[in-house]
């Protein structure tokens, strides 16, 4: 049975100050729900299948408690410097070392899984972001899409090389969403 994370919740203060900042970044604002005795904002960060919850009412958590929660950027670099550009308090790179340790600076040889940065929210609840190159095999089941243009521009590659498979073979492919499915799942895994 598949398991797939959904939420995690973000013990804070105050709410609006909370909703503010993520949204200042970027995350998607799913839903702001006031049930009298308590309260469920969520949101969602760009490209994720999964959010965060916050209010009240919801934990009795500390504010603040969740610790090093992580996010996972394709550039390390750029994903500072677009964090830096919402006025976001975030760290310099650092990577981990040949021993595990951290240290300043992008990994040498630009490892996946290796570079990071940190940031906190208003309440101290801190995120790291992992720069993710490519994932280690067996690690991606399926495949997904973090976008309609993302999806779109899969379909026209397919489109592409399919009517060069027909060109090839001279005839029209009446499976031609089996050929489009293992080339997009293909294209995509690398």
């Amino acid at each position: 049975m598949d398991m797939k994370l959904e939420v995690v919740v973000l013990p804070v203060a105050d709410a609006d100050r909370t909703k503010d900042f993520y949204k200042a970044l970027g995350w998607r604002e799913d839903a702001d729900i006031d049930f009298g005795a308590s309260r469920i904002v969520q949101l969602t960060p760009p490209g994720s299948a999964a959010s965060v919850h916050f209010g009240t009412g919801i934990t009795d958590a500390a504010p603040g408690s969740v610790r090093n929660t992580y996010l996972v950027v394709e550039d390390i670099e750029a994903a500072r410097a677009e964090l830096a550009g919402h006025g976001v308090d975030v760290s310099e790179v650092f990577h981990r070392d040949e021993t595990g340790a951290f240290a300043p600076g992008v990994h040498p040889d630009r490892g996946t899984y290796s570079s990071f940065v940190s940031f906190a929210d208003p309440d101290g609840n801190t995120w790291l972001l992992q720069e993710i190159t490519a994932r280690f095999p067996g690690r991606v089941d399926g495949v997904a899409y973090g976008s309609a243009a993302e999806l779109e521009r899969a379909l026209r590659e397919a489109a592409a090389a399919h009517g060069e498979h027909e060109k090839e073979t001279g005839e029209y492919d009446a499976e031609w969403p089996v050929w489009y499915a293992r080339y997009m799942a293909e294209h995509q895994e690398g």
